[in-house]
């Protein structure tokens, strides 16, 4: 058998070059070197010496881990972490109930006007936070005085309020959607209700969508630094960001404690998030695409 040749004599191998392609990515690697060497240089100067920190050093000669001992015992982080903890958990249980049974009646369940609440519930994602601070004050304020239990300077304050979300319902309720008419038939073969099929069958097909829900919800419940002060007066019931904050005023010109300080605030985020990653990517890549 003859061979073929794979070129003839004197020809050139052309090789197609996608400039748009190589100027994405540089663009993307330069994006994320802007967004990664901050991040990295705190955790560089959190185990910095106080010299070592003020000064040029890129990476400490020899750790020093006593600064987290520091700034945890020094900054009260204990108590501020275990509010922040209660206060998260609270939220988040209430965030995925709420914000569940709201996305999967946009969803699913036929009742007058449904489109028309809808779009009103989406239109107040554009309202500022800043703006609906203070009607929930008053509200807030006025429900601890006819309740049982005070609300401010108390975990009612803090959490029944972002207890549901325009921006969980509507990562829900796209989710929601997608799921074919088919299984929602065979359910009802079977005698299965709303709230049965809900938990039966949605609830285990969202995994992901619900575990980007509980992402969001816990980042901004752990960030939350206004509100705790607002409706709060005493420590007992601020969260870590309050702790933080104060302790970076307090702790001035110590930028090695103040740098591991905010290490200890970041790092329950980083730890859920490296759990739910893949689970948070599929959520955000299947969510609305229909609906």
């Amino acid at each position: 058998m003859a061979n073929t040749p794979i070129a003839s004599k004197g020809s050139t191998l052309s090789i197609k070059v996608n400039y748009g392609k190589i100027l994405t990515y540089v663009i993307l690697s330069a994006g994320a070197i802007l967004a990664i060497v901050p991040f990295l240089w705190m955790i560089s100067a959190s185990l910095m010496n106080l010299t070592e920190a003020t000064g040029r050093a890129v990476l400490p000669r020899i750790a020093q881990w006593d600064n987290y001992v520091e700034a945890w015992t020094g900054a009260n982080f204990r108590d501020y972490f275990s509010n922040s903890v209660i206060i998260a958990t609270i939220s988040i249980t209430g965030q995925v109930i709420f914000s569940t049974l709201a996305a999967y009646a946009f969803a699913r369940v036929k009742f007058p006007a449904k489109n028309f609440l809808f779009t009103l519930m989406l239109a107040t994602l554009m309202i500022p936070e800043a703006v609906v601070w203070i009607p929930n004050f008053i509200t807030v304020t006025w429900l601890g005085r006819v309740g049982p239990i005070p609300w401010i300077n108390n975990w009612p304050a803090l959490t029944i309020p972002f207890m549901a979300s325009a921006f969980s319902i509507f990562l829900l309720r796209q989710f929601f959607a997608q799921i074919p008419t088919e299984l929602w038939d065979s359910a009802q073969i079977d005698g299965a209700g709303h709230l049965r099929f809900l938990i039966q069958i949605v609830l285990p097909l969202a995994r992901p969508a619900l575990l980007t829900v509980i992402l969001f919800s816990f980042i901004g419940s752990w960030n939350a630094l206004a509100w705790p002060i607002l409706v709060t007066t005493d420590p007992e019931w601020r969260p870590i960001s309050y702790g933080l904050s104060s302790f970076l005023d307090e702790a001035g010109s110590l930028v090695h404690l103040q740098m591991a300080g905010s290490v200890i605030t970041i790092l329950p985020i980083l730890v859920l998030y490296l759990f739910v990653q893949k689970q948070f990517t599929e959520g955000i890549a299947t969510t609305g695409l229909k609906g």
